[in-house]
């Protein structure tokens, strides 16, 4: 008898293979739009980050990383899915596992966008890798895009975005690993609520992992609001941006552990003897590292 659940989930994760298996056929969809770099949005960005930088005018130049809140998804409301993102199968695969989360990112900077400019984008699915982890099955989608202005490409952007199964009840939590370098540069943020609310809001990030306590609690297995992956990769290059002597032309990161608002993040980074790349990282409350990231400097 005590066969018979043995089989059955066998054959319920055939099944979810050979559904996630089709789910490659996505490769190759390709999705375009257009944007403008407006006064008010990065004049609301560096409010959001806390700075103190005059009101920006046409023609001024967008700093290196705040192309993230270009091209948000829109979608009506009658379009959004329980988790707060827009339904999935349209540009992005219907992938049937709950839990969402951004897994990182390679970022080329070609040239410089400025206020004011009307810029395109063009993205592709380049990839849907199925694997196996500690939490279960895991899918992995790679989406690659292209940002112009009028003045020819800017942005080149390949971002991983992972997704789980239901998180289990008293699941072990990931080994922590510690930073991967020593810190030249440093910086010490606690991000609260209103910064990841306003965040949110730049971006038309819907994800209720960001805002909805009971959901990400009960039903993400979270123990607090969940730092936006996005946002924490921008803390990493205003430290880059901050310090470096030159400006950046690569990044490649990595989330490898969650970060929750109201708990300090530490960001760190170590250049090169020759300052043309450099290490960074962040840190979460207990000194675990929660991304980790590779810079390149012109």
């Amino acid at each position: 008898m005590s066969s018979v659940p043995s089989v059955a989930n066998d054959s319920k994760a055939k099944r979810l293979t050979q559904d996630l298996e089709k789910l490659k056929e996505w490769i190759g969809q390709r999705e375009s739009d257009v944007d403008y770099v407006t006064v008010p949005a990065v004049h609301r960005l560096a409010a959001t980050l806390d700075r103190n930088d005059p009101l920006p005018r046409i023609g001024d130049p967008l700093p290196v990383g705040w192309h993230s809140i270009l091209f948000p998804r829109v979608v009506r409301h009658s379009q959004i899915g329980p988790d707060g993102h827009p339904k999935r199968g349209d540009f992005l695969p219907p992938i049937p596992l709950p839990r969402r989360m951004f897994a990182g990112k390679r970022i080329t900077f070609h040239a410089g966008l400025r206020v004011g400019d009307e810029v395109r984008r063009e993205s592709v699915i380049q990839e849907v890798a199925i694997k196996q982890g500690r939490s279960g099955t895991m899918v992995f989608v790679t989406v690659q895009t292209d940002i112009s202005s009028a003045r020819g490409l800017a942005v080149t952007e390949e971002q991983d975005l992972v997704y789980r199964e239901a998180a289990v009840p008293g699941a072990p939590a990931t080994p922590p690993q510690p930073a991967p370098g020593r810190a030249v540069w440093s910086r010490t943020l606690t991000p609260d609520t209103v910064m990841l609310f306003r965040y949110s809001a730049l971006t038309f990030n819907g994800h209720r992992i960001h805002y909805d306590q009971p959901y990400v609690t009960k039903s993400e297995g979270y123990p607090d609001l969940v730092m936006n992956g996005g946002l924490t990769t921008l803390l990493v290059l205003e430290l880059a941006r901050t310090h470096a002597s030159t400006a950046l032309r690569y990044l490649s990161s990595r989330n490898v552990r969650a970060l929750f608002v109201d708990r300090a993040i530490t960001f760190g980074g170590e250049p090169s003897p020759d300052n043309r790349t450099a290490k960074m990282w962040a840190l979460d409350d207990q000194g675990a590292l929660a991304l980790t990231a590779e810079a390149e400097f012109r």
